[in-house]
């Protein structure tokens, strides 16, 4: 398997602006510090790949430094700026977070813009409003460039359920007719608070005011029609709505007890990968809602002061190309999405794509539908805030 997809790499790897095979040759010969979370065996064999392949076709290896928060990276390079280091830096390049791309691009601690300079990010949909172009309401502007794609779905066990509900007013419908075959995570998941986000972008009657910082007008405006869909809904959830799951884990083993008859993941692949561990039952599927979900791109960024910036761009030129992606995207390796805009690829590209293993339930890309924008984090504060001054007490 390696020989082909280095050859296939090779082919696709045409460098398309003038001076990035000055960038080759700085990078040649170094070693890339990557700072990323370590907590999921499948992401660090999946880096660790990365470092066979760029070290095979670049001369370039990649070192994980396995983080448990990305803070630490973060602090890392502050300590340096604090001391002088402001070349040679401990830390090449960061899978960051929304919070922490946004303190560094804030204290001017990222090297770039620089995505705009990589051969393979013409397969990118860098348009202003694309999730490649903001990340938590935050513009990228070129400081961090994509790598892996989160988006927000619904698993159902399709043994009981016919017809999914396609929208939050059919869910809300469905619930009616199916009392206590529905729930969500509690809001103070992440899961349950990216369920209450999905409604409120959906139900809201102008949905571009969640990209602003909220305000006490603007929250109360926007969520007048969620807590009159929401106070229906509840009576009718598992356990009347007065207990939830503690996290997505435990509401995808009511699914497989057969207490519920729909769950929800930020992993379109994770039903998938479910059924292969016994998890979940053979007839079980995805849906998406039918005007898109919320999507997560993560990101990678390089900080201003690293030692080895060549061999960072590099990587993360490597992480998209389209041969990389369609090796992440396969649910024997790592199944998270690949964040390239299909319609961008060549057709050897989407040949890479097409020959991925399928599975019933794993959706394809174009089937996973638009994806919408996160709101900007005061929102999920105040949202999930209000819920729990509602509905706990």
């Amino acid at each position: 398997m390696k020989f082909p997809l280095v050859l296939a790499l090779s082919l696709l790897a045409t460098p398309s602006l003038a001076d990035w095979q000055q960038t080759l040759d700085a990078a040649r010969g170094q070693t890339v510090y990557w700072n990323a979370w370590g907590g999921d065996a499948r992401t660090n064999a999946f880096i660790a790949w990365v470092s066979e392949q760029t070290e095979t076709l670049y001369d370039v290896s990649v070192q994980q430094v396995k983080l448990t928060d990305t803070a630490e990276a973060v602090t890392r390079v502050i300590s340096e700026r604090t001391a002088g280091q402001d070349t040679g830096g401990s830390v090449d390049l960061i899978w960051i977070n929304g919070p922490n791309f946004l303190a560094m691009k804030e204290q001017g601690l990222l090297h770039g813009p620089f995505v705009g300079d990589l051969p393979n990010a013409r397969y990118l949909n860098l348009g202003p409003t694309s999730p490649a172009s903001i990340d938590f309401t935050v513009p990228v502007e070129g400081l961090e460039s994509p790598w892996r794609l989160a988006k927000f779905v619904f698993t159902y066990d399709s043994a009981r359920v016919a017809e999914p509900p396609r929208s939050m007013a059919d869910l809300g419908a469905w619930v009616a007719v199916n009392p206590g075959r529905f729930t969500h995570p509690d809001p103070s998941n992440f899961m349950g608070s990216t369920f209450l986000k999905q409604a409120l972008i959906e139900l809201a009657p102008d949905a571009s005011v969640l990209q602003q910082p909220v305000t006490d007008a603007g929250f109360a405006a926007a969520t007048a029609p969620f807590w009159d869909w929401y106070d229906a809904l509840r009576p009718n959830l598992w356990r009347g709505g007065e207990t939830y799951p503690e996290n997505q884990s435990v509401q995808q083993q009511l699914l497989n007890d057969g207490e519920v008859d729909i769950g929800m993941s930020f992993d379109p692949a994770s039903t998938a990968a479910a059924i292969a561990d016994g998890l979940l039952p053979d007839s079980a599927r995805v849906f998406v809602p039918e005007n898109g979900s919320i999507g997560n791109i993560s990101f990678v960024a390089i900080p201003y002061n690293a030692a080895n910036a060549e061999g960072a761009e590099v990587v993360a030129n490597f992480l998209l190309d389209p041969a990389a992606q369609a090796h992440m995207q396969n649910i024997e390796v790592l199944g998270s999405f690949s964040v390239l805009d299909p319609s961008l690829l060549d057709d050897a590209a989407k040949a890479a794509f097409a020959a991925l293993p399928t599975a019933p339930s794993l959706p394809t890309v174009a089937e996973l539908g638009p994806t919408l924008l996160e709101p900007h984090a005061s929102w999920m504060t105040r949202l999930t805030a209000e819920w729990a001054r509602r509905y706990t007490k």
